[in-house]
Formats: C-alpha cells, sequence, structure tokens
C-alpha cells in the first residue's frame, strides 16, 4: 500500500533525488520548495505517473510558524515517512537574510527549530495510527566531527538536528515510530558547487576530489538510496542511530582539515559535507 511521504527541500540535491527514489517505489510524494514554482511543477510533471504514486509540490519557508500551518493544512493525507531535509549552508543563507546579524538566528532558526515543528506536526498522527518513520538529514560537519576553520553556526545546527534526533529516539522507545538521522559527507550538489567547487581551478578540484574518502563526491542517489532502506520494516534495530553516511569523512576528518583552511567553509548542511580549499576573496572565520 502506498505511503504518503514527506520531503522537505525536495527540488534539488538530496532531496531531489529522494523524492525521485520514493516516487520510483509507488509511494505518494509531497515535497517542499522555498522558490522556483516553474521548477517544482516541472518535478512533479516528470515524475507522475511512473509507478502510480502522486507526486506534488508544495511551497515552504522552514522555520516560519505560519508557513508551516499552512503547509500541514494543504497537505492532502496523514504523513507516513518525513524526510527532514531542507536546509541552509554558509552561502545560501544569503538567500534567506539580508543583515548579517541576523544571519546565525536564521541557522538555527532554519536548519534546527524547522525540523523540530514539523515533528512535533506529524508526530501525534503517526502515534495514533500505530506507524511513521522520521529521518533527519543532517551532516557529517556537526553532525558526527568538527571541521576547524569551518563555520560554526552551521556545525551548530546540525549537531543540534542528531541531538534531535536521540532525545526523540529515547522518547518514542516503545512506540511504533521509527527515529533516525543520516550525515552525509560531500556530496555532489548543486550546493555544495556553489560553495566550493566552483570557485575552484579544475586543477584545485581534483585535489579536492582525490583528497576525500574513495577519491571522489558521493552522488545524491547514494544518499537517497539509504533514506529510502531506512524506511522499509526492516530498518526497526536502528531506531535511533545517527548514520554516517560520508564514505569515512566522518572517521577520518583530517583528510579535509589536515590542509590549512580559510574563508566561509563549508556548506555543512544537508547535501555537502565539507570544502576543503578556499575560494577567491573570501575571509577567514572566526568564532
Amino acid at each position: 500500500m502506498p505511503r504518503n511521504v514527506l520531503v522537505t527541500g525536495g527540488s534539488s540535491g538530496v532531496g531531489l533525488a529522494t523524492v525521485a527514489r520514493f516516487a520510483r517505489a509507488g509511494d505518494n510524494v509531497w515535497f517542499t520548495y522555498h522558490s522556483r514554482r516553474d521548477a517544482a511543477e516541472s518535478i512533479t510533471k516528470d515524475l507522475r505517473g511512473g509507478s502510480g504514486g502522486e507526486v506534488r509540490a508544495f511551497e515552504f519557508r522552514q522555520g516560519e510558524r505560519e508557513s508551516h500551518d499552512s503547509l500541514l493544512a494543504a497537505l492532502p493525507g496523514p504523513v507516513d515517512v518525513l524526510v527532514n531535509n531542507a536546509a541552509v549552508g554558509t552561502r545560501s543563507i544569503d538567500r534567506y537574510v539580508a543583515d548579517p546579524l541576523d544571519r546565525d538566528e536564521a541557522f538555527l532558526r532554519i536548519n534546527s527549530i524547522g525540523p523540530l515543528w514539523l515533528i512535533r506536526q506529524v508526530l501525534p498522527g503517526m502515534l495514533e495510527r500505530g506507524h511513521g518513520k522520521i529521518i533527519n538529514i543532517s551532516s557529517v560537519g556537526g553532525g558526527l566531527a568538527q571541521f576547524p576553520g569551518f563555520d560554526i553556526v552551521d556545525g551548530m545546527s546540525k549537531a543540534a538536528l542528531t541531538y534531535l534526533t536521540r532525545h526523540l529516539a529515547a522518547q518514542t522507545a516503545h512506540s511504533p515510530v521509527d527515529v533516525m538521522a543520516v550525515c552525509p559527507g560531500a556530496v555532489d550538489t548543486p550546493m555544495l558547487r556553489e560553495s566550493t567547487l566552483d570557485g575552484l581551478s579544475p586543477r584545485a578540484r581534483l585535489d579536492l576530489e582525490a583528497n576525500l574518502p574513495k577519491g571522489r563526491l558521493i552522488r545524491p542517489e547514494e544518499i537517497a538510496e539509504l533514506v529510502w532502506w531506512l524506511c522499509a520494516d526492516g530498518s526497526g534495530v536502528l531506531h535511533g542511530a545517527v548514520v554516517d553516511a560520508s564514505m569515512g569523512l566522518g572517521v577520518h576528518p583530517g583528510l579535509l582539515t589536515g590542509r590549512q583552511l580559510t574563508g566561509r567553509h563549508a556548506e555543512t548542511g544537508a547535501e555537502t559535507g565539507a570544502e576543503a580549499y578556499e575560494a577567491p576573496g573570501r575571509r577567514p572565520v572566526g568564532l
């Protein structure tokens, strides 16, 4: 029977790959986007009818109370699976806040408080119906490891998300709802390209990738496949787990931090792991 799956930030990167994976399995997939309705509508058109499930897109501003209420009111049914994927990083945050002084608060509101609010909105229904899956997409940076020189508030927001996962898992230990977190490493997404790759010379990019575990970037589809598996029936033994999906960067962060790091490093958000090289014009970051 098709499940109702809500994926936040589902119009690009890991979110889009996750939407496509659940849609291919025949689930009803509802995803959110922040802007570019035309792109969201194009995604729904491309994915509809593939395996019989419904695919719909909803505009959403995570961390804004009115938008949360509007989203839940607009959904066509109860949520069986929640994938908290939407997040901002050290470059994309600039599209959300104009004043640099508001930046720290916005990171925590969008990356940490927003997922908490969504969970509070959908968890009671899951408990009442007797089933549910909640997957929080965190990051290797902050969620698992520390990268000195990287943006501290970005890492804080991801650390908060993994704490939320463990705390919620403890509270629901005797419930039929499973809660897990996934911490991706350096994933080849538009967010990583904007923050890091596009500012590198061809040689610097080759050096960056060669220094990563396995000598390559992670594909969004690899993270999406993991998320889909975690939402299957056999994953219950991982209730409360924070899964390192970085190909080893989480246990060996020195592969990046062993080099001199400067600049506003790393979109350590849901879709990237870490940035190892300075893009032109960036300045060192302190606290």
